[in-house]
């Protein structure tokens, strides 16, 4: 990234402006705005997070806000009550009360002197997603929005539910969300009560994996912010952007399909990082697109956002599975519509004898052992480590696998395969995990893409039922979006396991899966992109956050199996170091320590446990939380523990503990 310091116009920083909100709770906003903005008034952008603008999303913020403030805007982060420097409590994700937080910031900079009136609100993953639920509620001065990985439906893409199935992440995210919220405001910012506060907010926090295991079914909860119910309430513009390794690939597709106000989708082969620093490379001039967007929409600059394409996305080659790329081989590809017609589904039929292009009825059975799916990856990578997912084969090994036929040419697969399966279970209740994969010339299995499903869920996720032993039904599903080139010579395999651990949680029962027939429709792009058909200016940024490293990051991830118990253990470790802020002195650090262990016999022996510690403050006033949660299962129920302490200078200042038991449904 290039970084800059001189724009068009000279700009000033605000570290704390309180904003009131209906109910007299006060945010606290940091803004950047050009000096001369009471004479020459600039349109606002909003983002708003809890994710703590004063030592949280600091990096990124210097990265971009600046830049933006710069060229002739306002940005305004702010952090959400109950976090950073804001009164009030948070109760949950995605609130009523935090989506009218967001439209009362919005009403407030609208009305002020040096704002033009208009508004656009961006964000990344909770940013993402509040910015599209904001725009469905349609505040007046809510011109356009720029949403980065996220998500139209709560339950179907999120980090809770996917094809029905509870993903991994849902416990692992609780327990996050109880640390990140855990910590004070800055006594620099909010003064002699800031203990006070902190204790409020201790006193308050929620565990939320039991609100969430609750809801277990596509229900009103889920729907609520779920922008998918009703894509027409969206009236501002919307610019959507995503990364191939990153949960959230599938939103861009379904946004630009479904929305009637303006829309345009980029999908690069990101991790789940704003793209002008992501990685894989390529990264690309996210600021300058967004510039782009926010003169069209609420300057009425002209500069041709609206005749870009509907959907630029990049294709990535196929490459030898690793854990990491630093950079990703491929290249743009521009479709004027989305759906494209340049785009035809080649189906593929499973067989005896692999992937054939003739329909045939078999009787394939597989019961997974329970730790398949070591190989995935994380969920939403984030951290420019080894977190993408590893070579298939012994993943492939506890499948049922097709294989096609070596392809005669590179065929560009782009969009979202489909599966139809007809199967039968010998348990009431089970799941499958099928995965697309490109195998080699060597057998060298890379993941393409996949999707989970849980069977009882086949004629609906708000009304589930038990399936009745051996008794046929008929599923199918989306897999996820991708762009990827299979080169000739290389062949496809639809593997299908039982398990998919530590992905999804295991069903109550191992259970045997009869496949009779199926089908997969592999979406084709007729034309092959022999360069890039888009071309993306270079990314630039503002000049970097200023710090003093204290502590150097480090990620680790490995796959033990216990030679006496037998038990398979997917650990992670990773630390985020430690680091001084140059400018205000603010100390901030955290690590995670995650282990997901399981039998490959018992699906009853799942379990999860999540170490969380965040560190911040300043000499004389330094501050500690720390979480301990863990999660098990037996065959009826979910249950979970969780221990909060804080620490001022060393010692105990609060301790909370969290027990329960949730029905599986």
């Amino acid at each position: 990234m290039k970084h800059v310091s001189e724009f068009p116009r000279e700009i000033i920083e605000i570290p704390d402006i309180g904003i009131i909100m209906r109910d007299g709770t006060r945010l606290s906003a940091r803004v950047w705005m050009p000096r001369d903005a009471e004479e020459n008034p600039v349109p606002v952008i909003l983002e708003h997070l809890p994710y703590r603008k004063r030592d949280g999303t600091i990096q990124r913020d210097q990265f971009s806000h600046p830049w933006m403030a710069g060229h002739g805007y306002c940005c305004i982060r702010t952090d959400m009550r109950g976090n950073g420097e804001s009164e009030g409590l948070m109760e949950d994700e995605y609130t009523q009360q935090e989506l009218d937080d967001a439209c009362d910031v919005i009403e407030w900079a609208a009305a002020q002197t040096w704002c033009n009136g208009n508004a656009g609100m961006q964000g990344i993953s909770w940013g993402g997603f509040n910015c599209l639920q904001v725009a469905a509620m349609q505040p007046h001065a809510l011109k356009a929005v720029i949403s980065v990985c996220s998500t139209v439906d709560r339950y179907a893409d999120d980090i809770h539910y996917k094809g029905g199935c509870l993903l991994g992440e849902n416990f692992g995210w609780a327990a996050n969300m109880l640390s990140y919220s855990s910590r004070p405001p800055d006594p620099e910012l909010v003064g002699e009560g800031w203990l006070d506060t902190w204790r409020e907010r201790l006193e308050a926090q929620p565990w939320l994996w039991e609100v969430w295991h609750e809801h277990q079914h596509r229900d009103a909860y889920w729907k609520h912010g779920s922008v998918c119910e009703d894509y027409s309430s969206i009236k501002a513009a919307v610019l959507t952007v995503g990364g191939w390794h990153d949960g959230y690939r599938n939103t861009i597709s379904h946004l630009v399909e479904n929305i009637s106000a303006p829309v345009k989708g980029v999908v690069g082969p990101w991790i789940h990082k704003y793209p002008h620093y992501a990685g894989p490379t390529p990264a690309i001039g996210f600021l300058q697109e967004s510039k782009r967007w926010w003169d069209k929409w609420l300057k009425g600059i002209e500069t041709g956002v609206e005749n870009d394409p509907a959907y630029r996305a990049y294709v990535i080659d196929s490459l030898e599975p690793k854990r990491w790329f630093d950079d990703r081989p491929g290249r743009w590809i521009a479709e004027t519509q989305w759906p494209s017609p340049n785009i035809k589904m080649d189906t593929l039929y499973l067989g005896e004898n692999g992937l054939l292009k003739t329909k045939e009825t078999f009787g394939g059975t597989i019961s997974s052992p329970q730790d398949c799916g070591t190989a995935s990856g994380e969920y939403f990578p984030f951290a420019f480590s080894d977190e993408l997912p590893d070579e298939q084969s012994d993943d492939d090994a506890k499948s049922l696998c097709f294989d096609g036929e070596p392809s005669e040419q590179d065929v560009d697969i782009i969009g979202a395969p489909k599966i139809m399966l007809t199967v039968s279970s010998d348990k009431p209740q089970a799941q499958i995990a099928v995965r697309l994969c490109d195998v080699f010339p060597d057998d060298t299995s890379a993941l393409i893409t996949h999707g989970v499903f849980n069977l009882t869920h086949h004629s609906s996720h708000e009304t589930p039922s038990r399936l009745v032993p051996n008794q046929d039904v008929d599923v199918h599903f989306a897999l996820d979006q991708i762009a990827y080139r299979l080169p000739k010579g290389h062949a496809l395999r639809v593997a299908i396991s039982t398990s998919y651990w530590p992905y999804i949680w295991p069903s109550p029962e191992a259970a045997t899966i009869t496949v009779k027939q199926g089908s997969i429709d592999v979406p084709i792009r007729n034309t092959l992109a022999a360069k890039d058909e888009w071309v993306f200016e270079e990314p630039v940024g503002s000049l970097p956050w200023r710090t003093e490293e204290l502590r150097a990051a480090s990620y680790k991830r490995t796959i033990e199996t216990d030679p006496a118990s037998g038990k398979v253990t997917v650990s992670i470790d990773a630390d985020s170091g430690e680091e001084r802020d140059l400018e205000h002195g603010l100390i901030s650090g955290s690590w995670l320590k995650e282990r997901f262990t399981i039998h490959p016999d018992d699906p009853s022996s799942a379990k999860a446990r999540a170490e969380w510690e965040q560190t911040g403050g300043r000499d004389g006033a330094m501050w500690r939380t720390h979480v301990l949660a863990e999660m098990t299962c037996d065959e009826s129920k979910y249950h979970s523990t969780a221990t909060l302490q804080a620490f001022l200078n060393g010692d105990l200042f609060f301790e909370k503990q969290f027990s329960g038991s949730v029905l599986r449904k």
